[in-house]
């Protein structure tokens, strides 16, 4: 199964409650964290929720 390599670019501060509660569920926490999770649909809901302040790229 393909994963995702998410790295947030952008910083939350400014942002809808909603966007950081997300980024947090993501396990990013601050500026330049990474993280792989699983190509599932649920990820890729919440990447599109905050899709202005990650970058997201396939990793096999």
């Amino acid at each position: 199964m393909a994963r995702l390599q998410i790295t947030q670019t952008k910083s939350y501060i400014g942002s809808k409650q909603n966007h950081r509660d997300t980024l947090r569920s993501l396990g990013l926490k601050r500026l330049g964290d990474v993280v792989v999770k699983e190509d599932r649909p649920e990820f890729r809901g919440m990447v599109h929720t905050v899709r202005h302040l990650v970058t997201v790229k396939e990793v096999d």
